[in-house]
């Protein structure tokens, strides 16, 4: 019962919280200390699942890591006695999570070979790790698959190259930055990822001593050096979770401040905000995030990587445009089968229809391989309570918006999953006047 929330629905959302670093950032930080050759500090450290689960795995690898809790939220990570880990220990703690074939280039520079377990992850369309596998080949890595897992051993050192991906990927991107900056050589990287989290990587990489440079069409080149320091670093914001409660806002015609919010990263996000009739107060110390008290607007809207719509944006977005007044249309461009939970969604009460074709913009890698990866949401949509499994991290998140805008009472099931991302979520539930418990 401890992993279901009985939600009471019809109440705004109204109050402040606080966002700390982005997921999608911590966990690549946290990696990448295993290359330095002295301790690192990476500083404004969420209290996620997927921090607990990184934070094992450097353990399991010999890693010291320290917690130390304070205002600054600092994790101390040293990697002086770097060593292999029991494959059995790694598949039981790793569990489905993919940060697991992260590790791999640092630890064939450290110790010559790496394991990856059987990865799982969200269920929102195909991930395959085939780019990273290619990846870690042509630095000249020797991949053998085995019944429990991926063996990879690099006898002869890893060197240089020039890859170019056939989508910019940003997971590839963080295994091309991890392997490359002490492989023999130069590494050319074409139709890289630029998302913000991956500059921030790069800076962490660069604090160490790593010499990498990057261009305006999506190139990324990478100067391999012998050596890393340690590295002190703050993470920046989690622009993913603070979208998550503006649409929560939106959706329930609530007010919430969100300290830590940066305008920054989130300039796509604002602006498509703005449009659907949010209201907006951007500050030095985070961002007010506010329904106007008329009707919302509809818009059309398509996913797309940096600096285009980012897609953990949409399903939370979605919820609030059922609120909208009219048709709105979003075209899902970036992962195949993202619109899943919408399933979810009309249960309780929403006009939502999925389409294969490419609508509302240009057509995309999806348009002809039998997706259903367009929406069409027909708002405003009254919203009653429902019984729902949450189905991923993202969309877990976007369940619980639901359950909160809807009418009546709903039952949550699978919350810890979103444990996974947002860092305290039922307390920050609770400080918006959320009605809710546990069970």
């Amino acid at each position: 019962m401890n992993d279901v929330l009985t939600v009471h629905g019809g109440t705004p959302l109204v109050g402040s919280l606080a966002v700390r670093g982005a997921k999608n950032f911590v966990s690549k930080a946290m990696v990448a200390a295993l290359l330095g050759e002295g301790p690192s500090v990476l500083r404004n450290v969420p209290q996620i699942r997927d921090v607990t689960v990184v934070t094992g795995l450097l353990e399991l690898h010999g890693v010291q890591v320290e917690d130390v809790q304070g205002p600054e939220s600092e994790l101390r990570l040293d990697p002086a006695n770097v060593d292999h880990a029991h494959v059995a220990d790694i598949d039981a703690h790793a569990g489905s999570s993919r940060i697991p074939i992260l590790f791999c280039g640092p630890l064939l520079h450290r110790l010559g070979e790496a394991f990856i377990p059987d990865l799982g992850g969200c269920r929102i369309g195909d991930r395959p790790i085939n780019y990273h596998l290619d990846v870690l080949r042509q630095f000249g890595a020797v991949v053998d698959k085995m019944p429990n897992g991926i063996s990879l051993k690099a006898p002869n050192g890893l060197q240089g190259t020039k890859l170019e991906l056939p989508y910019p990927s940003v997971g590839s991107t963080e295994q091309v930055l991890l392997t490359a900056v002490r492989a023999e050589g130069v590494t050319e990287l074409r139709n890289a990822a630029i998302e913000p989290e991956i500059m921030d990587l790069i800076a962490v990489l660069q604090k160490m001593g790593a010499i990498i440079s990057v261009d305006t069409d999506r190139t990324i080149r990478i100067e391999g050096v012998d050596r890393l320091s340690g590295f002190t670093h703050t993470a920046l914001p989690d622009r993913i979770e603070a979208a998550s409660w503006a649409c929560a806002a939106l959706a329930t015609k609530g007010d919430i401040m969100v300290h830590g919010a940066r305008q920054t990263e989130m300039m796509t996000f604002l602006n498509v905000f703005r449009k659907v009739g949010g209201e907006l107060d951007i500050r030095d110390e985070g961002i007010r995030f506010s329904h106007p008290g008329g009707a919302l607007n509809s818009l059309v809207l398509e996913t797309d990587v940096h600096p285009g719509f980012m897609t953990d944006w949409q399903q939370p977005l979605v919820v609030a445009l059922t609120q909208a007044s009219g048709l709105s249309i979003v075209h899902e461009t970036v992962y195949e089968n993202r619109f899943g939970f919408t399933a979810a969604l009309r249960d309780m009460g929403a006009q939502i229809q999925l389409y294969r074709e490419c609508l509302g913009g240009r057509a995309c890698r999806f348009g002809a391989r039998n997706f259903q990866h367009s929406a069409v949401i027909s708002g405003p949509a009254k919203l009653h309570g429902a019984d729902i499994t949450v189905p991923d991290l993202r969309g877990g998140f976007s369940h619980l918006i639901a359950a909160l805008a809807a009418e009546g009472t709903s039952r949550v099931r699978g919350i810890g999953l979103i444990d996974r991302g947002y860092e305290h979520f039922q307390t920050k539930l609770e400080s918006l006047g959320a009605n809710y418990e546990r069970g």
